[in-house]
């Protein structure tokens, strides 16, 4: 039997983004490409995200790029468009990458159900599928999970919680 290829430590920078929601964490590689980014009060489940996508992950306090910085409070200050050009770089299955790029094409001030994110991707069954993606995501707000919204336009789950999922969505104009 053959062995199973070791995963290399990755190094990643961590900083930190003051928010109308609350701080955000930012994590990027050394290109300056971002690869995660939650919420102080879920760096747990960040972690963990990180560790399932990646292996052993070395955190170390490292600024953002500033132009990223700057693209992000942009966006918390109005200017929705600003999010099209943080440069992102995530790891995770081929479903769920279809899937959370799929997420950045929805654009700002709309929602969509998860039947039609299926949908999109020509996948009309898999649902469930797109919905578990969908909360691996790592990268909130920018890979933007909080669009997507149950068949009958109730709000569900959102892994910054759903005070934050409904402030993100009134903030792109999105009466909920």
């Amino acid at each position: 039997m053959a062995a199973r290829p070791t995963r290399t430590l990755e190094r990643f920078g961590l900083d930190r983004l003051a928010t109308p929601i609350g701080i955000a964490l930012l994590v990027t590689d050394a290109e300056g490409a971002l690869r995660a980014l939650d919420w102080e009060d879920y760096e747990h489940r960040m972690r963990e995200l990180l560790r399932l996508h990646y292996g052993v992950v070395d955190l170390s306090d490292q600024p953002a790029p500033t132009r990223m910085r700057t693209a992000l409070s942009n966006y918390f200050e109005g200017d929705l468009g600003q999010l099209s050009g943080i440069v992102w770089r995530i790891a995770g299955t081929s479903f769920q990458q279809k899937v959370w790029t799929a997420l950045a094409k929805i654009p700002a001030g709309t929602t969509m159900s998860y039947g039609a994110l299926a949908a999109r991707i020509d996948m009309p069954k898999a649902i469930r599928a797109v919905g578990h993606a969908n909360g691996s995501n790592p990268i909130s707000v920018v890979l933007p999970c909080h669009r997507l919204i149950g068949a009958d336009g109730s709000l569900v789950k959102y892994g910054g919680g759903l005070e934050r999922k409904r402030w993100l969505l009134r903030h792109e104009g999105v009466e909920v």
